[in-house]
């Protein structure tokens, strides 16, 4: 019975072999209880100031360009300099931003207008920071463990998303924004000081400074690769059409349950929890393009029933099976990457993988205010979730070895598995292997 339930259970062995992972899982849990609070209060101020969801949609708009413009260019400074400098000195940006929030919150007469610059300074500051984060990991767990780290990761975020939009929406409801900003800036500090402490990761001998060239070469793989191109797109067209989360507000609404506004935000970390703490599977899982592709497409199911019902309970319910497909989708995406790309390239990848994990949310909160605005939150939220079913269909159909990509097999992963146990070079200057055709897009 005892085997039985540690097969199923969280794999622990990179919190037992990597230092740097459990400082900066120690360190992402506090980041996103601070910054969880901003993500309630800031929506939820603008519309207070302005009661426009077409106002609250707007915040992805304002994020879009600056999250494509430096999460490239982090992607590219991530390859060239020491990841653990650009983590710290981010992180520290992004404290400075918070207390701008905070400072805004404290006039007798809150501005519009800083809400606005400080989301765009996040998306900034952010699409600096991920490629360096995301590109870390390989580097300091061992590759057989990357599955097992992906799930921990995970865990993470759960437990701060479970319990912080819920502390959050009660926080702002009966205490006001600016002890929720307060909570930011002093978490953001206990982040820095946490990222201070972490081993020093230089980039690889003879890396190039950050320029287009390197990030056009960064594209190019990524296009020729048909699995990575497949979790991108898939995971972009599952955000775009299916991410309400800015007009939870006025779905509470609709639904005469402003009670319940802080429990919509934490219930697909809920799912999301329970899926994870059955996660023990994954380690010994081999065909992961299966898991991004049905974790997309149930995401989407249960989006639309959730835009669908009027039931706030079952709506919660329904929220809860999203976040367990998000899950599912993002353990899938993670563990491919993580076993598939060069080193010499991982940040310029992770650079492109912040357009389809962020610029599809931001993307997403126009669409879902903008038709929020026209039909009401429900039927954005249901219509949305059906597109998402339909284009992840139509996707899985156009690359079909997404869908095929096994890990014992695929030669990508079987090269990067073989580089960290030491036994070849990286052979990927050409993006081509011997014996291999020239790789395209599998359409």
């Amino acid at each position: 019975m005892i085997e039985k339930l540690t097969a199923v259970l969280p794999d622990l062995a990179p919190w037992r072999s990597s230092r740097d992972f459990r400082l900066l899982w120690a360190q992402g849990l506090v980041t996103y209880l601070g910054s969880v609070m901003a993500l309630i209060a800031l929506p939820l101020q603008i519309k207070e100031l302005t009661g426009s969801p077409l106002a609250v949609g707007a915040m992805g708009a304002v994020e879009l360009v600056p999250l494509v413009v430096f999460g490239l260019y982090g992607g590219a400074l991530a390859d060239a300099v020491d990841r653990r400098k650009v983590i710290v000195l981010t992180e520290a940006g992004l404290g400075l931003l918070a207390v701008v929030l905070l400072l805004n919150a404290l006039l007798p007469h809150p501005m519009l207008w800083p809400l606005y610059v400080v989301a765009a300074g996040v998306a900034a500051l952010a699409g600096l920071q991920r490629p360096a984060l995301d590109s870390l990991l390989a580097r300091i767990v061992p590759h057989d463990q990357l599955a097992a780290a992906a799930a921990l990761n995970a865990l993470r975020w759960q437990a701060g998303a479970i319990g912080g939009p819920a502390l959050a929406g009660l926080v702002v409801a009966y205490a006001g924004n600016v002890p929720a900003y307060a909570t930011t800036v002093v978490c953001f500090l206990a982040s820095v000081l946490m990222c201070r402490r972490l081993s020093p990761v230089p980039p690889v001998e003879h890396a190039a400074k950050p320029s287009l060239r390197g990030i056009a070469e960064g594209a190019r793989y990524a296009w020729s690769r048909p699995v990575l191109l497949g979790t991108y797109a898939v995971d972009l067209a599952a955000m775009f059409f299916a991410f309400p989360n800015t007009i939870f507000p006025f779905l509470a609404d609709e639904l005469d349950a402003d009670w319940s506004l802080g429990l919509m935000y934490s219930a697909g970390a809920v799912g999301s929890l329970l899926l994870s703490l059955t996660s023990g599977w994954v380690s010994r899982t081999q065909r992961h393009g299966l898991l991004v592709v049905f974790g997309a497409a149930g995401w989407g199911l249960a989006m639309a029933a959730a835009g669908w019902t009027s039931n706030v309970w079952l709506v919660l319910a329904c929220l809860g099976l999203a976040g367990a497909g998000d899950m599912l989708s993002g353990l899938g995406r993670s563990t491919i990457w993580n076993q598939t790309i060069p080193d010499r390239l991982r940040g310029r990848l992770a650079g492109i993988e912040v357009l389809s994990y962020s610029v599809g949310p931001q993307l997403g909160q126009v669409r879902a205010g903008v038709m929020a605005g026209w039909t009401g939150a429900r039927p954005a939220i249901w219509t949305g979730g059906l597109a998402c079913v339909a284009a992840v269909g139509l996707l899985t159909a156009a690359l079909p070895k997404l869908v095929s990509y096994d890990a014992r097999t695929d030669e990508d992963a079987r090269r990067r598995a073989e580089e960290s146990a030491g036994s070849t070079p990286d052979r990927e200057d050409t993006g081509t292997a011997p014996g291999r055709e020239e790789a395209g897009v599998d359409r």
